[in-house]
């Protein structure tokens, strides 16, 4: 039976945008728990090492275990994960809250805290990521990943100030107190509305003609990304580019006060504009749905991306305004990016496998924020801080330009839903229809 939201189900909006809601206060109340934490280290111990260690701890799940919940988000029901990860989160700031009203928390408290956090966001990312395709219909994913970048937009504008408004206010208990009561927004509507369980066809047997088990669904799901060249080039084009931008925000500080000779004020600014081309962005491809083929919209926005990074490190020490353009351009860019590239994720891989493929596509982006500023920090010191700008905004255009004659990556659209014949061991294609299915034999050795 088809569970898609398409056929017989007129009312998909009211139930996913409930859940949506839920999920928009609970970012909220994580972003603000964020603010408070890194305030309160920085107040606490005024350390850099201090700051990038809590960085650190927050990454490491997701990037060590996210491979590994993947195949967990896709045997369990998916709306237990999200009520499971919500409820742990809470939990564990709840126990953080206490620690800080009683005056007994210490740094190691905050580390082991953040670790939490980020394993319970390790399974809640990927399960709403493929809840989202059993509950919107197919043509309205893009419009879907428009509205989420949207409030990840609005996110990084109104968080820091009334993250900043609250700690002045508030006890820093309290500030984790807000947490708990958006949490709660986001696990009641779960408890009442059914997320479709995914069509799970028949993979190849288990062990004594069972049911697949743990490690035969995990090899599966690396098999399937590694089979499929379309998915696999796109996922790899996903770290790479990942690695090109993301120290261009890490190094921002720099840039500003260093190459521009400016101050807190403007540095705020350029924030700002990013997040204002990020709302502008959302809401036009929320509106728009982008071009017929998805895949030639994030294509674009990525191009608009690297354009954005050049354009900051082009930008004269006399032309702010020319830096902030490029901030705006790529917040707006980036929209375009990842709205439609999540969506052709959503549709085009089985919907028994998103958990497994989101939680590998996690996992090796987050391994390069890392990765990306041990390497910008030597270099730029070495040749100057622009020259991470330019050289990433023209790599990145450059890569992406690359992207387009790669037929795999043009086509990754049309060679979803079990259209393409992945290459199998040995030299022999699967005529099968489903790569589930394709993935499995090869794992099974067929």
């Amino acid at each position: 039976m088809d569970s898609s939201p398409d056929r017989g189900d007129a009312r998909w909006a009211p139930r996913f945008f409930l859940i949506w809601g839920g999920q928009a206060f609970s970012l909220l109340g994580s972003s603000l728990v964020q603010f408070a934490l890194v305030w309160w280290m920085t107040r606490e111990t005024g350390s850099a090492t201090v700051l990038a260690t809590a960085t650190l701890v927050a990454l490491l799940p997701q990037i060590v275990l996210g491979p590994f919940i993947g195949p967990l988000v896709d045997r369990l029901e998916r709306r237990r994960i999200m009520i499971v990860s919500d409820s742990a989160i809470a939990l564990a700031t709840g126990v953080l809250m206490l620690l800080f009203a009683f005056d007994r928390v210490e740094l190691w408290h905050v580390f082991a805290i953040l670790a939490v956090r980020s394993l319970g966001g390790a399974f809640h990312g990927p399960a709403m990521a493929a809840s989202t395709s059993l509950l919107v219909p197919e043509r309205h994913l893009a419009r879907v990943g428009g509205l989420n970048q949207t409030l990840h937009g609005v996110m990084n504008i109104v968080s820091p100030p009334l993250g900043a408004l609250l700690v002045m206010a508030l006890p820093t208990h309290g500030v984790l107190a807000i947490d708990l009561a958006t949490a709660a927004l986001a696990v009641v509507p779960l408890l009442f509305i059914r997320i479709p369980a995914p069509p799970r066809r028949a993979d190849a047997a288990g062990s004594a003609g069972g049911a697949p088990g743990y490690l035969h669904d995990l090899k599966a799901g690396l098999a399937y990304v590694v089979k499929w060249p379309g998915l696999f080039a796109v996922i790899l084009l996903a770290m790479l580019l990942n690695f090109l931008i993301a120290p261009a925000g890490s190094l921002m500080p720099i840039l500003v006060t260093g190459s521009f000779g400016k101050g807190a004020l403007e540095l705020a600014w350029t924030e700002t504009l990013m997040g204002a081309g990020v709302i502008s962005g959302g809401l036009i491809l929320s509106a728009w749905g982008g071009f017929r083929r998805r895949i030639a919209t994030s294509l674009s926005g990525i191009v608009g991306i690297g354009a954005g990074i050049f354009l900051m490190g082009f930008a004269p020490a006399s032309a702010f305004p020319l830096l902030l353009a490029g901030c705006f351009l790529t917040g707006f860019a980036q929209v375009f990016a990842n709205g439609p590239l999540n969506a052709i994720f959503q549709s085009a891989i089985d919907k028994d496998m998103q958990g497994r493929v989101f939680s590998l596509l996690g996992a090796g982006a987050t391994a390069m924020m890392p990765l990306s500023l041990l390497a910008a920090g030597p270099i730029s010191d070495l040749l100057g801080i622009r020259t991470w700008y330019l050289a990433g905004g023209v790599v990145c255009v450059a890569v992406t330009l690359v992207a387009t004659t790669i037929p795999a990556i043009m086509k990754i659209e049309e060679n979803g839903h079990g259209k393409e014949t992945p290459e199998l061991p040995g030299g022999e294609t699967d005529p099968g229809p489903s790569r589930v299915e394709a993935a499995a034999r090869a794992d099974a050795g067929a």
